[in-house]
């Protein structure tokens, strides 16, 4: 989900995806880094994104020309893209400038940044924390600017542009009980998408070498104990090799008055007895109502654990959606609303 963000140990160009107008293959905010013989990340793919690779190696290759490029694409009357919108992009050379940035953001994965970059004049780019605190400084300073947006374009009093581009960290939080087949099918299909995984299972052993850099895993001889570390509206999935401890589990998640969403691997047989558990011991029904279980996509069967795991992340992409929606403000939250019903009607049309 941050590949743009690799360190190419050679010259770079990231190239942004700063303002879209109508229908765009990518969202504003869209990454990619290019070198002379490596691509980092998509803006998309098709026609567009092969015109700002060759745009992006030409700058590679001139070590003289200019630090940042500007470009307007009309996608349908200049690249014959089915999507018909505009998409304008942002081209910068990884210079002495932008490595500073870069290196920063590498290491704040987890914390939320707002990186600003000069369109006009000379190249300046900046990154602030989310106190609006400098993270980096540039010798030609940058405005003050609207964290509460999503990347966008503005002008400062001079009349000079800027991209004000948040880095932010993902949202969604998942934290998985069971290190079994599943649970690490699971894992490893979250493992480039926008979210972060505390994975917990008592034994440590069964946790592979390899873990994804959003994960941590948490070998916990008391699992329970995880629940409470949870962020609030945080999301969890318990599906441990023990019915005794899946039990346990899921009357400590039942016990916050935050979660999000849960889900409990299993049939709809084991969903009765829980469920008989749960109210014999007083817990309220709206809860157990919203306990998920079975888990996964209606009508995906098969058991295999990557057939599951598909499913599973699949619907847990749907629950992340929604509480992004629930989140921004109402204003933001029409757009991105109407955004995504001009993207999917784009689509019909290609069909």
């Amino acid at each position: 989900m941050t590949d743009w963000l690799t360190d190419p140990a050679a010259p770079a160009v990231l190239i942004t995806v700063a303002k879209v107008e109508g229908s765009g293959p990518r969202e504003t905010g869209a990454k990619m880094l290019i070198t002379a013989d490596r691509e980092f990340d998509t803006i998309g793919g098709g026609h567009l994104e092969m015109r700002a690779i060759d745009i992006a190696r030409d700058m590679v290759k001139q070590h003289s020309g200019p630090a940042v490029r500007y470009e307007r694409f009309a996608l349908g009357p200049s690249l014959g893209q089915c999507c018909g919108g505009v998409v304008y992009l942002l081209f910068e050379k990884v210079d002495a400038r932008l490595a500073p940035v870069m290196d920063q953001l590498r290491k704040r994965l987890r914390e939320d940044s707002w990186r600003l970059t000069a369109l006009d004049g000379p190249a300046a780019s900046s990154l602030f924390d989310a106190h609006g605190q400098p993270l980096t400084v540039s010798e030609f300073g940058a405005p003050k600017f609207d964290s509460r947006q999503p990347a966008h374009l503005m002008t400062d009093e001079a009349g000079r542009r800027w991209l004000v581009d948040p880095v932010l960290a993902p949202r969604a939080h998942l934290t998985l009980f069971g290190a079994g087949h599943v649970g690490a099918a699971i894992v490893r299909a979250l493992a480039d998408l926008p979210c972060t995984v505390t994975w917990v299972d008592e034994r440590e052993d069964m946790f592979p070498d390899d873990i994804p850099a959003n994960v941590v895993v948490e070998a916990s001889e008391v699992p329970e104990m995880c629940v409470g570390e949870a962020p609030a509206n945080s999301s969890y999935l318990v599906m441990t090799h023990n019915h005794a401890l899946d039990q346990r589990l899921t009357e400590t998640i039942m016990r916050r008055d935050d979660v999000y969403w849960f889900g409990l691997i299993g049939s709809k047989t084991k969903r009765m007895q829980f469920e008989h558990r749960l109210q014999a011991k007083g817990f309220d029904q709206g809860k157990i109502d919203a306990m998920v279980c079975p888990i996964g996509i209606a009508g995906i069967t098969n058991k295999a654990p990557a057939v599951i795991a598909a499913s599973v992340v699949a619907q847990l992409l749907g629950v992340w959606e929604q509480q992004e929606m629930e989140r921004m403000p109402r204003k933001l939250s029409q757009t991105m609303t109407m955004l995504r019903a001009a993207g999917d009607a784009g689509l019909r049309a290609a069909r």
